[in-house]
């Protein structure tokens, strides 16, 4: 099942074309992974998923359909409800790790405390987080390491139960363990949610992805189930891109 689509899509920067005639599918509970070189637009397309693009003084054309619906006939509140995003830097509010947890739940009409406990404690432990600072949730989350952050930011995306998870290079500031981390935790949560992530890192995309599409000077230029695209790619490009990256 799909749960997004891209139909000749093209993305703006100004008159700047950034991602020319794209069109693509992304399956539902599976992790996809978005690689090629700097510049190619794969930021730019994550942002579109869930029109983020339009803050960013970005324009797009053709369609993004979730779940069969233009995202653009969804109101954007509940757009960023349904496909939350986490970005390369970790970015947590400058307040508790209660609640930077909190504050989405609250914004979106849950007042329970108890409920409110109940999703912060979920969230720690599904992040893998919850034993390193249990004892310390009314504590500042800016005190976090950034490995910690970026997992506390993980579950903050995950407070309000988004169908879908954008993530553009979460690791990529991390050291080898809090890579492995949150590889295993999105190993994990793909039970639950789609994810789509944005990596540099070929044997990230390999380890744990399901699908894998190469993009290039704005185009998407393969497409596939990643050990397909990594053993036996289709496409000359794929192939030096990938050869390059391992030498």
């Amino acid at each position: 099942m799909n749960v997004l689509e891209l139909k000749d899509f093209r993305a703006y920067y100004g008159s700047k074309r950034v991602i020319n005639n794209l069109n693509m599918a992304i399956k539902k509970n599976k992790i996809t992974a978005i690689i090629g070189p700097s510049g190619c637009g794969k930021s730019t397309l994550l942002m579109s998923l869930n029109t983020m693009l339009e803050e960013a003084e970005g324009r797009t054309e053709g369609q993004i359909l979730f779940n069969g619906k233009d995202v653009h006939s969804i109101s954007k509140e509940e757009v960023r409800r349904r496909i939350g995003i986490v970005f390369q830097k970790p970015t947590p509010f400058p307040f508790s790790i209660y609640k930077n947890l909190t504050y989405a739940p609250i914004y979106y009409g849950v007042k329970d405390k108890k409920r409110l406990d109940g999703i912060v404690v979920e969230k720690l432990k599904i992040s893998g987080l919850y034993e390193e600072v249990k004892d310390e949730i009314h504590g500042s989350a800016l005190k976090l390491s950034g490995g910690q952050q970026q997992r506390l930011c993980i579950a903050r995306a995950l407070t309000v139960e988004p169908d879908v998870l954008l993530l553009d290079e979460p690791c990529s500031a991390l050291d080898v363990k809090n890579t492995a981390n949150i590889e295993k935790m999105l190993m994990n949560l793909v039970q639950d949610y789609t994810i789509v992530i944005v990596t540099h890192n070929l044997s990230q995309a390999k380890r744990i992805s399901d699908y894998t599409a190469f993009m290039l000077d704005g185009e998407l230029i393969e497409y596939d189930e990643t050990h397909r695209i990594f053993t036996s790619p289709q496409d000359n490009r794929t192939k030096e891109y990938i050869e390059g990256i391992y030498g």
